[in-house]
């Protein structure tokens, strides 16, 4: 498996890997029209010239990806995704690792998820000391932070050793 930083030219791969995972999170919210399933490759290509976007594969396929970006000393977290055949599998804590190295001098890390999305309520939580904080439009969603003092000795540990 590698973690590399997406191109251009992976977009429409990442496009239809990001409808697929977010079919699910669509489902839980009984709501199809969510701005991940409704994306278009023209948009989302604005948001690469923005964002950072990694991309894992494994076997020569797209099996998920994250994007983030610095905004004053705030690294802005989104669209972490790991193909349902992967998941539970730790591609997606390595993901949420790589990102946080790719901005050293983020002094916090935040994402949004929704309220209802367990499984990646218990992904962020788990080994990582973050903080649940405010709401967000996206689901009615928890606004989710780490401030870098806060990291724990097992996550210090984890980012050692993930790579």
């Amino acid at each position: 498996m590698t973690f590399t930083e997406a191109t251009p030219e992976d977009l429409p791969h990442l496009l239809a890997l990001q409808k697929i995972c977010y079919r699910q999170e669509a489902e839980i919210y009984q709501d199809f029209n969510i701005p991940p399933l409704t994306q278009t490759l023209e948009s989302i290509n604005q948001d690469i010239k923005q964002q950072l976007f990694l991309k894992a594969e494994a076997e020569g396929k797209f099996i998920g990806s994250v994007w983030g970006c610095l905004e004053d000393d705030t690294c802005k977290i989104g669209r972490l995704i790991v193909h349902p055949d992967f998941q539970n599998q730790g591609v997606g804590t390595q993901l949420m690792c790589a990102i946080e190295s790719a901005f050293p001098k983020a002094k916090r890390y935040e994402l949004f998820t929704g309220y209802q999305s367990l499984n990646n309520l218990f992904l962020y939580q788990k080994g990582i000391q973050w903080i649940s904080s405010g709401e967000n439009e996206f689901f009615g969603g928890t606004g989710i932070s780490r401030e870098e003092a806060l990291k724990s000795q097992e996550y210090e540990k984890y980012m050692d050793t993930a790579f």
